[in-house]
């Protein structure tokens, strides 16, 4: 990777230490994605219950990421990847020791400010460490850490439950987090370079919910969002229903795989042709996703609407990012951060109340007719509101314009 061969040893030094720090926690992570609801059935729990304790998570991300994002512009960038990767070394005892719903509820929950913090935390200083001219490929690069760790993960902790027992898989996954918080006291943590807002640059939280700059990636985020959380969370009944015989385990295999293959190109593309034409691809990723799902009736249909999901998920998250680093002052970028990335947790975490609702009324297969309009609608926004009027929206969606919001500070 010659994009980081002319960096600073120090900064070299960190971004590989952070990418390790990632790939740490991601893996302590997703190691209790396939066990935890097994455990959760095993103490008693009814199927309502295990959905309930489980979906506590979004709690979590969705109240502490505003919070954590102004934590990350105050107080540098360590302090929420701190307190994320304790959390992450914490909270996997607590559902060890107190076995009952309603405490596996909060400590779920509590569970769910790990991710809220270290992601806020790393994007930030990912940002921060980047040079502008390759800030795109390095992104792509240091995101590959999550796909590479959800690929980890679920294969660990399924072999040790079933082989050492619940005790050992949460230790696992707290010791995973525990090498990655003494990792993380080896970062640099750079100084928060401050620059004077403008009048179209305030930085008070609900000024920038509204700005335009962030409003409209974080729209398409929710948007997205709710596409990512009904696949993941209806996939495997989906193909069930269907009756083709399909693996469900296959199908985020291999959206891991395209999603990790997709983030090496896209990246250094994005720095050569701008952000928008890689955002507009990877929400037409989450579209073929779901209209090929829709459709589905073969397993070759099934692998394609996987590699669609993953390619789109891999392009459009790390691109988000980086658009976002490139539309931000220094000072305010954590809780920019936290914004965009939580309409993409509000997006997942209000898909399967209200998308398992329209499966009830008309079934699964219309469900994802529902969700290709949804994807639809976000490429339709993208378009038409990305930039400050519609000519300049679709020339910068389509890779022939450029950002009237960037902000070239570093």
């Amino acid at each position: 990777m010659k994009a980081f061969d002319n960096f600073d040893i120090y900064v070299r030094q960190s971004l590989l230490i952070l990418f390790l720090a990632g790939l740490l926690f991601w893996s302590s992570m997703s190691s209790l994605m396939p066990t935890l609801p097994l455990y959760i059935a095993n103490v008693g729990a009814s199927k309502q219950q295990i959905g309930i304790v489980m979906g506590s998570f979004a709690i979590g991300l969705l109240l502490f990421r505003p919070m954590l994002g102004n934590l990350a512009d105050r107080g540098g960038r360590k302090i929420p990847l701190i307190i994320g990767v304790i959390v992450a070394a914490i909270a996997p005892f607590g559902y060890l020791f107190f076995p009952s719903i309603p405490i596996l509820g909060f400590v779920r929950a509590v569970h769910g400010v790990a991710v809220a913090a270290f992601t806020t935390g790393y994007s930030a200083l990912v940002a921060d460490l980047a040079p502008p001219a390759k800030r795109g490929e390095i992104v792509s690069y240091m995101t590959l850490a999550t796909p590479i760790g959800l690929a980890i993960g679920p294969a660990l902790g399924g072999y040790l439950q079933a082989t050492a027992g619940n005790g050992t898989l949460f230790l696992l996954a707290s010791e995973l987090a525990f090498v990655a918080l003494l990792g993380i006291g080896f970062i640099i943590n750079p100084p928060i370079t401050k620059y004077p807002s403008t009048e179209n640059q305030k930085t008070n939280f609900w000024q920038l919910i509204v700005s335009p700059r962030v409003r409209i990636p974080a729209l398409v985020m929710l948007l997205v969002g709710l596409s990512l959380g009904t696949v993941h969370t209806f996939i495997a009944l989906f193909i069930q229903e269907t009756g083709v015989n399909f693996n469900a385990g296959l199908f985020f295999t291999i959206a891991a795989l395209a999603s990790f293959s997709v983030r090496i190109f896209s990246g250094r593309g994005s720095d050569r042709f701008g952000r928008g034409l890689f955002i507009t691809a990877g929400v037409i990723g989450y579209f073929l996703a779901t209209l090929l799902l829709w459709q589905a009736n073969s397993q070759i249909t099934f692998i394609l609407a996987a590699i669609a999901e993953g390619a789109g998920g891999g392009t459009i998250i790390s691109m988000v990012v980086t658009l976002m680093t490139d539309r931000s002052l220094p000072q305010e970028r954590g809780r920019i951060f936290a914004i965009c990335v939580a309409g993409l947790d509000l997006g997942i975490a209000i898909a399967a109340p209200i998308l398992g609702y329209v499966a009830e009324q008309v079934g699964y297969r219309q469900m994802f007719a529902y969700c290709t309009a949804l994807s639809f609608l976000a490429l339709l926004i993208f378009l038409t509101q990305s930039n400050k009027n519609l000519r300049d929206s679709l020339s910068f969606a389509l890779g022939r314009g450029k950002d009237h919001y960037y902000l070239n500070k570093s």
